[in-house]
């Protein structure tokens, strides 16, 4: 992490929580004005499918603690290759 990228987190942490809510939707937004259009409709395209299935009850919702926690064991367990 850079000097500059650690005080602005330093200065972010100081914010409510709504500030650094606002905070992450505008660094989201500025990272999103990057993606060519047609991978943005495959995004969009791609949340709207999953919504579907959740909301037709083909899926399964686990929490997010839950599945950062799976991913952690499968990176932990994966061999890195040089």
């Amino acid at each position: 992490m850079t000097q500059a990228v650690a005080q602005i987190l330093e200065e972010a942490e100081q914010l409510s929580t709504q500030e650094r809510a606002e905070l992450a939707d505008r660094i989201v937004e500025s990272l999103a004005r990057g993606i060519p259009p047609d991978i943005a409709q495959a995004q969009i395209t791609e949340v709207r499918r999953r919504i579907a299935q959740v909301e037709a009850g083909e899926v399964i919702l686990i929490p997010g603690e839950e599945a950062l926690a799976h991913v952690r064991r499968i990176l932990a367990s994966a061999h890195v290759v040089s």
